[in-house]
């Protein structure tokens, strides 16, 4: 799913390499409208939603927390000590996603600690970006792309790390990614058909 391949891809690195606590994670990722499917539904309608955003799946009812949760643990080697507080909300956009992601830093790791985690789990792929210092993720970046951009920083105030990511929920969030694990599954070269630059300006 869409919203389980941002997270996923945002705290990942670091919990495998052990750099935050596994009990406090906290999510608020949005939404466009395309996430809801095709049907037709008032609540869904541009005059519903242009100029307004919404909560909804809160309190931890979302359907795709079980898969966080399970993606969030594999990564930290089984830890059954995850718990994830998950809030969605639906954005006047028609497409993407932008989650920001927080967690509770380790005693001693630092914001050089977190960045060579990220280096090293995505500096040799081609569709996860993590961003230079000072630029933020946004879904304009992404849009229609099978890209995953990333940033983060370190909260030293509060000893979290917040760790923020853009998809496009159309592609890499469902068909680019069902694409991906073909090429790979076929011996194809990973990006075969799939562009990896967003097509906003």
């Amino acid at each position: 799913g869409c919203y389980p391949t941002a997270v996923s891809l945002a705290l990942a690195p670091l919990f495998a390499h052990d750099l935050v606590e596994h009990d406090d994670v906290v999510v608020v990722a949005s939404s466009g409208t395309s996430g809801a499917g095709k049907g037709l539904k008032p609540h869904l309608l541009g005059s519903e939603v242009m100029g307004s955003m919404s909560p909804y799946g809160v309190g931890g009812g979302h359907r795709h927390t079980p898969e966080i949760v399970q993606n969030l643990r594999r990564a930290a080697q089984g830890a059954d000590d995850v718990s994830l507080s998950f809030t969605p909300t639906l954005a006047p956009m028609p497409r993407g996603i932008l989650a920001t992601c927080t967690a509770r830093v380790r005693d001693g790791v630092d914001a050089a600690a977190i960045r060579a985690a990220f280096e090293a789990a995505y500096g040799g792929e081609t569709f996860v970006h993590l961003l230079a210092d000072g630029s933020w993720p946004s879904r304009g970046m992404v849009v229609a792309s099978n890209a995953v951009a990333v940033q983060f920083a370190l909260d030293a105030s509060s000893g979290r790390v917040v760790v923020v990511s853009a998809v496009d929920n159309l592609t890499k969030g469902t068909g680019g990614a069902a694409v991906q694990c073909m090429n790979l599954a076929l011996g194809l070269p990973e990006s075969t058909g799939l562009p990896s630059v967003g097509v906003a300006p």
